[in-house]
Parts: C-alpha cells; sequence; structure tokens
C-alpha cells in the first residue's frame, strides 16, 4: 500500500513539474515559424548559425536571415505576426509578454530587406511598447498593419 502510494505521489510530481517546466519553456520563446520558404537561417545571440524550418521555436533575441527568393513568416506569443521579405535581415531584438496581465514589448530591428507585421495583443493594449529600429530610424507603432522597407547601404 505505501508502496503504491509513494509511487502515485511520484507519478503526481512528475506531471506537476512537467507541466512547469512546458510553461517555461514557453516563456522563454517569443513565438513559431509558421513558413519557410527557400533559404533562411536563424542566427542566435553567440552567432550560431542554424537552418529555419516551419515549426521552429523563435527566441526573444534571434535573428532571422532571408536570401533571395526566400521569406518567412512568424507568430508571436501575443499573436503580432510578420513576414520577412526575401534579402532581409530582422533581429527580433526584445519581445516579452504576458497573457495573463497582457503586459509587454516588442522591439524590431530590419537591418536590410523588406517587412510585413500586424500587430497583436501588445500592438492593441500598449501600442507605444512596440517598435521597429532601421538604419536611419526608430519607428513607434500607432497602427495594426504596415510595411516596412530598409536598404542595406549606409
Amino acid at each position: 500500500m505505501k508502496k503504491r502510494l509513494a509511487m502515485s505521489l511520484c507519478g503526481l510530481l512528475l506531471l506537476a513539474s512537467a507541466g512547469a517546466l512546458a510553461q517555461a519553456l514557453a516563456a522563454e520563446h517569443a513565438g513559431i515559424l509558421k513558413s519557410v520558404r527557400g533559404s533562411v537561417q536563424l542566427l542566435n545571440t553567440d552567432g550560431t548559425a542554424r537552418p529555419a524550418h516551419a515549426g521552429d521555436a523563435i527566441a526573444p533575441i534571434d535573428r532571422i536571415v532571408t536570401e533571395a527568393d526566400s521569406a518567412a513568416s512568424l507568430v508571436l506569443r501575443d499573436g503580432t505576426t510578420m513576414v520577412v521579405g526575401p534579402s532581409s535581415r530582422l533581429d527580433l531584438k526584445q519581445f516579452h509578454f504576458d497573457p495573463a496581465t497582457r503586459d509587454g514589448g516588442l522591439l524590431v530591428s530590419l537591418l536590410r530587406g523588406s517587412l510585413r507585421m500586424v500587430t497583436g495583443l501588445i500592438g492593441k493594449t500598449q501600442p507605444d511598447a512596440v517598435r521597429i529600429e532601421t538604419q536611419t530610424a526608430t519607428i513607434g507603432i500607432r497602427g495594426t498593419d504596415f510595411i516596412v522597407q530598409a536598404d542595406a547601404q549606409q
């Protein structure tokens, strides 16, 4: 009887810790890649590159690089959608979002190429917390659907 009780308690603890781990891991990711066309790379903070695939998790500080005739679309945890166009380099510099309070912030840097973005809950509840940087300007977002293009030459 004691052995069965101990096994049951261990099982419950394992399930509880697995749920907490899944929530912690989800909080570490900003979103996921919904689709990838052509040659797309994800670079992490140490510069390590990996080929991008649909379903890959995006960290809050990843860089997305698309080659010519390539593109990627991603959805962040607050519902923000982005389409990164061909020959683009996009840094997700900051992303945090608390679904319970809808508190968050988003900072994206478009180094070159094009980006179409439809803001999610952060943009709807805190428009001042969504910013896009290019090499020549920082844009505060007040709308919900927009396109930005940046040239690499400066």
